[in-house]
């Protein structure tokens, strides 16, 4: 595939740049799905028999499952999925927040997973989440805020007080982290909780916002996503890590039609182990399957003519440290998708999903690479073997090759997610 991604990325940078926070990346998902005429359903209320149509389902704001049915029984046909995750690395604010340093105002935070911290020092931060507020008439209603201009910035310490920075610098979380935000008088401070209130009120002026009761705050670097290289080769930005799987799988659900059932699931909190609500570990995939197939028996027969391919980035082979590989299993950027295996069960890949993958890919002229982790280094893992072994379904597990991953600002092939969007949208089509 030559440069032919240039819509494709344009689509998928608006997007990164819209989802700073799980809850932007839900509420961006829903407005694309509500477009192309998805019905919005609520776990609260009884969903009957529905009939053949488009739907999706959100927990706690910050995932999201989207799903066709054609009105053919699912015991019959299975359904094909796909899976995401929305969450990222990230740095968090605290409950009581507030800190004055030699009259700066800084903020305490939390790091989210397994961050790498170096590179947050000396970007342009802005804040985004999701706020609690109790409303004039004594309501709690929750509310998603983006303070978009850059606010904060975490200062490296200069090179002429650590001469040893270069060799030996180490990040300490709690003393070192805490991003300034502004310049007090003597004896001043700021209530951040204030400062989400005015900030509520500035986006939301038509609703009665009163108190902020609590919040859900990251920081994030206000750069855009962009194509980089010097012929476009790349696309750079924060969050690809997964971000570019779930609008991928988004655009391939869409791009696949009403031929056979279909769904997508995008999880919270796969980056610190998926144990919640509305992570992989908790039941929210596998309770809207049951309200789907309506029988145990039903659900069962439905799963074992199902399949599930987990998308969650790969490590691309890096050319400065090409010993981080195995030779033979160091995916480069945009050589296409790569399949994920790990025999201790990291990735939830099997032979019989790898070839039915394989065999997609060759039909539509998808490039295919392998990603293996040295046998001497410990190998991470995806929502992948999580679903598998909740759900009893057959899975894959693959992504796109990335760099960087987990740093504030990622880097992935400008063709490689066009090539990951071909190779979805016709698994949505096929029977497995």
């Amino acid at each position: 595939m030559a440069h032919s991604s240039n819509v494709f990325n344009q689509g998928l940078c608006a997007f990164l740049d819209q989802s700073p926070t799980p809850y932007h990346a839900v509420a961006t998902m829903k407005s694309l799905l509500e477009a192309q005429g998805f019905k919005s359903l609520s776990e609260r209320d009884s969903w009957g028999q529905l009939t053949a149509g488009r739907y999706y389902v959100t927990r706690n704001d910050a995932s999201i499952i989207a799903f066709t049915l054609t009105g053919t029984e699912l015991t019959e046909t299975g359904i094909n999925m796909v899976g995401a995750h929305t969450d990222s690395p990230c740095l968090k604010v605290k409950p009581k927040p507030e800190k004055v340093q030699q009259t700066l105002l800084q903020l305490g935070v939390e790091v989210y997973g397994g961050a790498l911290l170096n590179p947050w020092f000396d970007r342009d931060l802005s804040m985004a989440g999701k706020v609690s507020v109790e409303t004039e008439e004594g309501r709690i209603e929750q509310a998603l805020i983006n303070f978009e201009c850059p606010v904060a910035v975490i200062p490296s310490l200069a090179i002429h007080l650590d001469r040893e920075a270069n060799q030996s610098r180490s990040v300490n979380p709690q003393q070192h982290l805490p991003p300034v935000l502004c310049q007090l008088e003597e004896g001043d401070t700021l209530d951040f909780r204030a400062l989400l209130e005015k900030q509520c009120q500035q986006q939301y002026p038509d609703r009665h916002i009163g108190k902020v009761l609590d919040y859900e705050i990251c920081l994030y670097d206000t750069q855009k996503a962009s194509v980089t290289g010097l012929y476009g080769d790349f696309i750079s930005s924060a969050r690809l890590d997964n971000l570019l799987s779930c609008y991928v799988g988004l655009q391939s659900l869409l791009a696949a039609g009403d031929s056979r059932p279909a769904l997508l699931v995008c999880n919270d909190h796969e980056e610190v182990g998926s144990q919640s609500s509305s992570g992989a570990q908790g039941n929210f995939l596998q309770s809207v399957l049951q309200r789907l197939s309506e029988t145990p028996e039903n659900y069962q027969r439905m799963i074992d003519r199902s399949m599930m391919i987990s998308a969650d980035n790969a490590h691309a082979i890096h050319p400065n440290y090409p010993d981080k590989h195995d030779a033979e299993h160091g995916p480069i950027l945009n050589r296409g998708p790569v399949i994920k295996t790990n025999a201790n069960q990291r990735y939830a890949t099997s032979s019989e999903t790898s070839a039915i993958f394989r065999q997609l890919c060759n039909q539509h002229d998808v490039p295919v690479q392998d990603f293996v982790v040295r046998t001497d280094m410990a190998c991470g893992s995806t929502i992948g073997p999580i679903t598998a072994s909740n759900i009893g379904i057959r899975t894959l597990d693959i992504g796109v090759p990335t760099y960087a991953m987990h740093s504030i600002r990622e880097m992935a092939g400008s063709r490689d997610a066009e090539w990951l969007h071909s190779a979805l949208t016709a698994f949505y089509k096929i029977t497995v």
